[in-house]
């Protein structure tokens, strides 16, 4: 089965053939990033007219380079939660479209399963349930318990700032580029993880719950004094290196450590991570680091861990065999939808 796969959830036009959920034929993305700099992260109205622009021709792309025509595709999968309203309709509407124009059915998509399920198709083992879901990017930090492909059960989320979202803020006060995880992470090569000591947040009836948001205020205050008066633009260079280290080191730390704790509490037999975060070179190291429990860690492979039109259509594959039917035409884009 030959499934085209859109992902317009936020500020990347992607589109992807993948056949019988697994062999990826073509994965194509037009990225909005230089669009979106100068605002210091995504700005949703923009996000939306690109969307316009760029979706019909990503498709014809995939394609393509599937060496594929229209006619040999027999289902498409859509995004269509969660994310931007108005780019998730963009993609949602395309994908209704040619649905009806070549009368095939079409699957739409959770956002936040998709991203587990790259870990999925990127893993070259069998794979093993009940998993240990983990979920890092721009917009959501959480566990979950995998029992299969489609059932999940939410272990824990972040009670304010998603993981990616504090990187981007704090890359910001260190007036560093967006997006800022990649940014941090290649200062903090030069910098010292113990130079300050940083900590995220303990929620003390959850303990596996997330919270970054008095981290980054304590970086903050590092940078600018208890009173943010200080100019962010005269810290030497070493002293932004050892505080962009130690901020990684706490936020990642913290992951980790309950990741592993979540795994053993709830006997699962192996880790599954998704989202544009877990392309980190330095937490896939500190999660080798602490696997003290030999569990398998599965992370997407390249290409695989941002937004991307091939995880869409990997997943698709696997609902429509479970549901036997398209969705209805009348499915709408929902910016918010918990993944159980």
């Amino acid at each position: 089965m030959n499934v085209l796969g859109i992902e317009t959830t936020c500020d990347e036009t992607a589109c992807s053939v993948v056949k019988d959920g697994k062999t990826i034929l073509s994965n194509v993305l037009s990225s909005q990033i230089e669009s979106h700099t100068r605002y210091g992260g995504v700005y949703p109205e923009l996000a939306s007219r690109l969307h316009v622009d760029r979706c019909v021709p990503m498709i014809d792309l995939a394609l393509k380079e599937a060496n594929l025509s229209k006619s040999d595709i027999d289902l498409i999968g859509v995004s269509y939660t969660p994310g931007l309203i108005g780019a998730i309709t963009i993609g949602l509407n395309s994908a209704k479209a040619l649905s009806t124009a070549l009368n095939i059915p079409y699957i739409g998509i959770h956002h936040i399963e998709a991203h587990l399920y790259a870990a999925m198709m990127s893993s070259k083992d069998t794979l093993n349930f009940p998993a240990l879901g983990v979920v890092l990017s721009g917009g959501h930090t959480l566990l979950l318990k995998i029992h299969n492909i489609g059932s999940y059960e939410i272990i824990s989320q972040t009670v304010d700032d998603a993981i990616g979202e504090a990187f981007d803020k704090v890359a910001r006060m260190l007036n560093l580029p967006y997006p800022g995880g990649p940014e941090i992470e290649k200062l903090a090569k030069i910098g010292d993880p113990n130079a300050y000591d940083f900590k995220a947040g303990f929620v003390k009836t959850k303990p596996l719950h997330f919270s970054f948001s008095g981290l980054k205020t304590n970086v903050l205050y590092t940078i600018s004094g208890p009173n943010a008066k200080k100019s962010q633009d005269n810290l030497p260079l070493q002293q932004k290196a050892d505080i962009a280290a130690s901020f990684q080191r706490a936020a990642f730390s913290d992951v980790v450590k309950k990741a592993f704790k979540a795994a053993s509490t709830f006997d699962c037999k192996a880790i599954y991570l998704g989202g544009g975060v877990t392309q980190s070179a330095a937490l896939k190291s500190m999660f080798d680091k602490e696997n003290h429990l030999k569990i398998p860690l599965n992370f997407p492979e390249q290409g695989l861990s941002l937004d991307n039109g091939a995880m869409i259509a990997g997943l698709a594959y696997h609902k429509f065999l479970s549901q036997k039917t398209s969705d209805p035409l009348d499915l709408k884009a929902k910016p918010r939808t918990a993944i159980c």
